[in-house]
């Protein structure tokens, strides 16, 4: 596939569906195919579900998986799958190292444990997500809801705000039942410190800090798909 896709300009307004359509040109008869959550790879899906190829998916949140089911993918338990052919997921923002930024939608635990599964994650976005530093976006933070005080306590010395977010009647609760805590205004921009960190404090289930498992990038802008690929550095 060339590093550039040419789509009608007209379609700007598009460029999520555009670049989920370049993105979807990587699925193949006979994958086992990873589905992200949110509005972008809602667009991938559906755009997988008309091609009628014979495939078969895990997706990361029950809404995934229900927006799967319904255009005539056959999704699969990912409790009994432990590879994954390719993950198609959005993101937040994505800076040129590839570093990516998660869980707008509240599914960033399950889609990083989709992600370590796949032998290949491609991330799909318009071009406002694409960053030269994540910095701006806010870091959703999983958290088990017994630890909540807790750990908003243990956050707030590292970011500026530290918010539960709101839901319909009360808190938001992802898929696992958690809460999940925004944060914005990271005191470092050192992500692989911040990462380690998270992971260390207790009631923390996830975050969502993608900082190695994006392999491809394929970020619409205008009507013209650009896609990046990590290059990786041997020897």
């Amino acid at each position: 596939m060339c590093d550039k896709v040419f789509a009608d300009p007209a379609r700007a307004e598009q460029d999520k569906r555009v670049a989920a359509a370049a993105a979807v040109c990587e699925v193949q008869a006979g994958m086992l195919v990873g589905l992200g959550t949110g509005s972008t790879a809602a667009e991938a899906i559906r755009l997988i579900g008309a091609a009628r190829l014979a495939i078969e998916a895990v997706a990361t949140s029950e809404a995934s998986a229900a927006l799967a089911r319904s255009v005539g993918i056959l999704v699969r338990d990912f409790a009994e799958v432990a590879r994954v052919d390719l993950t198609i997921d959005g993101a937040d923002a994505i800076d040129p190292q590839f570093r990516a930024m998660k869980g707008a939608g509240g599914a960033m635990l399950r889609e990083k444990v989709v992600a370590a599964a796949s032998d290949r994650m491609v991330v799909i976005a318009d071009g406002r997500k694409r960053v030269e530093t994540i910095a701006g976006a806010k870091l959703p933070v999983e958290v088990l809801p017994f630890a909540r005080r807790y750990v908003e306590a243990a956050l707030r010395p590292m970011f500026a705000e530290v918010v539960a977010r709101e839901g319909q009647g009360g808190l938001y609760t992802t898929d696992n039942g958690n809460i999940v805590i925004d944060c914005d205004g990271a005191a470092s921009t050192d992500w692989d410190r911040i990462a380690a960190w998270l992971g260390s404090v207790p009631g923390v289930a996830g975050h969502g800090l993608f900082l190695n498992e994006v392999d491809a990038a394929y970020i619409a802008d205008g009507g013209v798909v650009t896609r990046m690929e990590r290059r990786l550095v041997t020897g």
